[in-house]
């Protein structure tokens, strides 16, 4: 890997990605996490099955490749052993990534504040204690807020989430937006016109199934849908990896973190995204396509 950057933390290893032989045709999501990872997964198992009761098995058919806790020989054997069309999950930055050019690159952004408060409700969902003190339970002195701003973009910091990690995911992905292959949506805008993301994502694959199928496909991929639905669509759903199945769809909405925050703690967001970003990337990194609601 020596063209790609190392990401390397308590959970992520893009070394990994050096046992898999990639295809022509494999999808990539990546995403930083809970910045709608699953539910891009689960329109493309969609697309991919144009059957709206398939059973999408993500953490399976779509394995996290970058995950160090699963053994990479079990997952590349896998992988190399699918005879149909693949898609698989990254948490790495694009730079971090193998980059094919006939392979498609789906990478899904969303407001670094909503993306944080909700990774704050899956580390309480999660039997794991890596990010306790990144997290805790009970913090009056907001000490989640300060590392999320403080924390580096790679290592621990960047499988903590921190914002410095998001903005790193954006630039990457943003960096490569002129190639063909590689695509960059929005939460929001997905919120906004879910049926239009359908025909935008089956467009980047090629696939074509009727109106009313596809119609079928989109209510299979809305947010009450696969809440209801937690077993069937959560990574690892009915296996014990979460405390709750139900509780990884927490909300579904944007601007979980208004009224959370303090001026000053907001002034402190604004400090970190200022110099990082343009203006206009900024707007795109938060609102997506359409802009601030309230513009």
């Amino acid at each position: 890997m020596t063209d790609r950057k190392l990401y390397l933390g308590p959970l992520t290893d893009n070394r990994r990605w050096d046992m898999v032989r990639i295809r022509p045709d494999d999808v990539f999501v990546v995403t930083p996490p809970k910045c709608g990872t699953t539910w891009m997964q689960t329109i493309v198992a969609l697309l991919f099955a144009g059957d709206p009761d398939i059973d999408t098995e993500l953490s399976v058919k779509m394995p996290w490749v970058d995950i160090r806790i699963r053994e990479m020989s079990e997952i590349a054997a896998r992988l190399e052993a699918m005879p149909h069309r693949r898609s698989m999950k990254s948490h790495t930055p694009m730079d971090g990534l193998p980059l094919d050019d006939k392979a498609q690159y789906i990478c899904v952004l969303r407001h670094p504040l909503d993306a944080h408060f909700s990774y704050r409700k899956h580390v309480r969902n999660i039997p794991m204690s890596w990010f306790d003190h990144w997290y805790p339970e009970d913090d009056p002195d907001g000490v989640t807020l300060r590392r999320f701003l403080d924390g580096g973009p790679e290592g621990f910091d960047g499988d903590a989430m921190a914002l410095a990690h998001i903005i790193r995911h954006y630039k990457a992905a943003a960096a490569l937006a002129d190639r063909p292959n590689v695509s960059l949506f929005h939460y929001a805008d997905m919120l906004r016109d879910l049926p239009g993301t359908f025909a935008r994502v089956a467009a980047l694959l090629d696939i074509a199934h009727p109106p009313e199928l596809m119609a079928q496909l989109v209510q299979a991929a809305t947010f009450d849908h696969m809440k209801a639905n937690a077993t069937r669509y959560a990574p690892s759903g009915g296996k014990g990896f979460m405390k709750s199945d139900a509780d990884f769809f927490h909300s579904g909405t944007n601007g979980k973190w208004a009224g959370q925050l303090t001026e000053a703690e907001l002034a402190a967001y604004d400090a970190v995204m200022e110099p990082s970003l343009a203006p206009q990337d900024r707007a795109w990194l938060e609102w997506g396509a359409t802009g601030r609601p309230d513009v």
